[in-house]
């Protein structure tokens, strides 16, 4: 017996070795595809690992003691006098100049440049700046010589005569007091609410912080989002760029108001449970040298990329170096800043695809998993979007990221300990060009509800989306918006109650339905891009030359909702409802979507989620009397119909029945039976199990 035993233990142990499990990074494991690219993986992580340990001295301190400058840098009221400090290596001299010396170079404002480093610090006496003082930095380096705004600046305001941009001493005599100094986000489901500042009044002009608050939150508010995502905080010298050609990215926009006004608008959000993100530009930086960072102080790389790869070839503007620990500590510190200065919630990415690639991702198909592995991918981007999302969450483990990119790369909304980027979320990309692409180029007759269900959940099982139907960027001048695709110049003429004509009652009636679907089957949140829930009538263009500046189509028309003999307030109405009636179930995002029917020949689709039923009916011409869907047993109410004259529809369903399910022998051991409703063409209806 002795002898068997030990021959069975040597056995065991040969068999163990030999079958040595090899334990993979959780995003493997996850998905068992991505395998053969696990190397690529694991070199990201580290890399990633590497950077952190460099940067905090290996875990001496913490990213965020790293992400600092902001405290450092710039100009800063001390108790005894003022002190400024930039990093420009390739300076000779850096001199202040300002309302204070009459903009003339002055010993006693010449910065000192810091022994060893490539910084540079000048302090004041108190009485040698006052609040508001406007100033600039006056750069020498070897060969040229220029006026500059510093980079850390946290105030920069331009001249309404000169339309100059220059820096201002920003110290109130009273700092801004927080109400709501701690808050929460809710995030189950996330309905975000995509905004402008500027073009968020009636008013052919700048809209203001303050305006913000007082007559577009409450409407926020009411209508059921829970976050607003406002874009163009970070100064920008070109209005009409939306904000996505940034020169200070520490200044909050003062074409908009002040900083206090900003925090108001944000303390307000917060007091009414409204999470405040921000639209964060990291991707790319403007040009501009007087304004920006483009030429410091005589070294074009200061910030950017050398040679071909320092412009964007697409964006007119620069690209950051994201392999310099100098860069990364910039925008680290922005990252910082915003969350602890502002009280942010959290920032959607702006651009994350141009990161990511070399190409920016012009011209790439990404038609597999081997184009997000074959070489061509920024690794410091990587490593500082990867640092960034840790950064974030060690200062606000609460905070909300959201990463907007197009090229499906795996792994950005997953754990940074799986091998992830970390974010919390990414833009679900794909689904408002495919509602554009089925408005263009299918006939309503050829509208499949398979394809439509298969689109608005074509999403990675394990990373969080943001769903929306069309943002800012399907609005834009030169593109249209879903219900401008719908009904076009109709809706001038035919979108006053009573008046209405067969291409406006289709559009209406879809308008509806695309959102509903799109908006009910989110794994993580939904996005509305301002004044779209409503259906605003035209797109979105800035004052520029070719429109003689005006600001016509800048700006938000809320009179044509609050407006009741119009049809914009049905689809605003049906909007409220609808998110009403998704927060109205139970842990709604981590809740199945299971497909209860779908036929692409009668053009009907149902699904459950929980205890709510969604059906849709697309046929543009066909309705339904008792289509019958197996479901679970009991009874159901209707608590949204499409069809409700509330929401300009017919009204052809009695909400107010009762629906019972009918007994079938058949399915007595699934606990379901046959539910018969009656779907009237081009419909949805949500039903609530009792």
């Amino acid at each position: 017996m002795e002898t068997k035993k030990g021959s069975s233990k040597r056995a065991v142990k040969r068999t163990t070795k030999e079958q040595k499990v090899v334990k993979h990074i959780g995003l493997v494991k996850k998905d068992p595809f991505l395998e053969p690219y696990e190397n690529a993986i694991r070199g990201r992580h580290d890399h990633a690992l590497w950077k952190l340990s460099q940067l905090t001295n290996n875990g001496k301190k913490s990213l965020s003691d790293f992400a600092n400058g902001y405290n450092y840098y710039g100009l800063h009221k001390l108790s005894r006098g003022w002190v400024f400090r930039e990093w420009a290596p390739n300076a000779t001299a850096i001199y202040l100049v300002g309302d204070f010396n009459n903009w003339q170079e002055e010993e006693k404002y010449l910065a000192k440049r810091i022994e060893g480093t490539g910084n540079w610090e000048l302090r004041l006496p108190e009485k040698a700046l006052h609040h508001g003082d406007l100033y600039k930095m006056h750069v020498k380096w070897n060969g040229g010589e220029g006026e500059r705004i510093p980079a850390w600046a946290t105030r920069v305001v331009q001249d309404e005569m000169t339309k100059i941009f220059s820096a201002q001493v920003w110290n109130p005599k009273e700092s801004y007091q927080w109400k709501k100094d701690k808050f929460k986000a809710q995030t189950s489901p996330l309905l975000i609410y995509e905004c402008h500042i500027g073009m968020g009044q009636d008013a052919e002009k700048v809209g203001t912080y303050t305006e913000f608050k007082e007559n577009v939150l409450p409407r926020i508010i009411k209508d059921g989002y829970n976050c607003i995502q406002i874009m163009a905080i970070q100064e920008h010298p070109y209005y009409g760029s939306f904000g996505y050609h940034v020169s200070s990215f520490f200044a909050p926009s003062s074409r908009f108001g002040t900083p206090e006004e900003l925090k108001a608008l944000i303390d307000e959000a917060h007091a009414k449970g409204i999470a405040v993100i921000m639209d964060i530009v990291h991707s790319h930086a403007v040009k501009n040298e007087v304004e920006g960072l483009g030429n410091l102080a005589g070294d074009p790389n200061q910030y950017f990329y050398p040679g071909e790869r320092r412009e964007h070839p697409a964006w007119d503007s620069l690209c950051f170096d994201y392999g310099k620990d100098e860069v990364m500590h910039f925008l680290l510190s922005n990252c910082k800043y915003w969350l602890n200065e502002f009280h942010f919630d959290g920032y959607r990415f702006d651009g994350v695809t141009s990161m990511l690639y070399y190409s920016h991702g012009l011209g790439e198909a990404f038609g597999g998993y081997g184009d997000y592995f074959n070489g061509h991918e920024d690794d410091n981007a990587i490593c500082y979007l990867t640092l960034a999302n840790k950064l974030i969450h060690e200062v606000n483990p609460k905070a909300i990221t959201i990463a907007e990119e197009v090229s499906g790369m795996p792994g950005l909304a997953a754990k940074f300990e799986d091998g992830g980027f970390g974010f919390n979320y990414r833009m679900a990309m794909n689904i408002p060009d495919f509602w554009i692409k089925t408005i263009k180029e299918q006939k309503d007759e050829n509208w499949k509800p398979s394809s439509i269900f298969w689109e608005v959940k074509n999403r990675r099982a394990d990373e969080r989306t943001i769903s929306y139907c069309e943002s800012h960027d399907q609005a834009l001048v030169g593109d249209k918006t879903l219900i401008f695709r719908l009904i076009d110049a109709d809706m001038y003429w035919h979108f006053k109650i009573g008046d209405e004509n067969d291409v406006a009652f289709r559009g209406i009636a879809l308008h509806k339905m695309i959102r509903l679907v799109t908006a009910s089957t989110i794994n993580g949140g939904y996005l509305n891009f301002m004044g779209n829930e409503f259906g605003h009538p035209e797109w979105i263009d800035f004052p520029r030359e070719g429109n003689g500046w005006s600001y016509k189509y800048a700006r938000r028309q809320w009179n044509l909702v609050d407006n009741k003999e119009l049809d914009y307030h049905f689809l605003g109405d049906f909007d409220r409802e609808m998110l009403k009636v998704i927060k109205s179930e139970r842990n709604f995002i981590n809740t199945e979507v299971r497909e209860i029917w779908h036929n692409d020949g009668d053009q009907v689709l149902a699904y459950m989620r929980g205890d709510l039923l969604f059906v849709f009916n697309f046929s543009p011409t066909t309705s339904f009397t008792d289509y019958g869907f197996l479901v679970p047993v009991g009874s159901y109410d209707v608590v949204l119909d499409s069809d409700n004259k509330s929401f300009g529809g017919n009204g052809f369903n009695d909400d107010s029945l009762t629906h019972l399910t009918n007994y079938d022998p058949l399915y007595v051991n699934e606990h379901k039976e046959w539910l018969k409703l009656y779907l009237p063409a081009r419909t949805a209806l949500v039903l609530k199990k009792n």
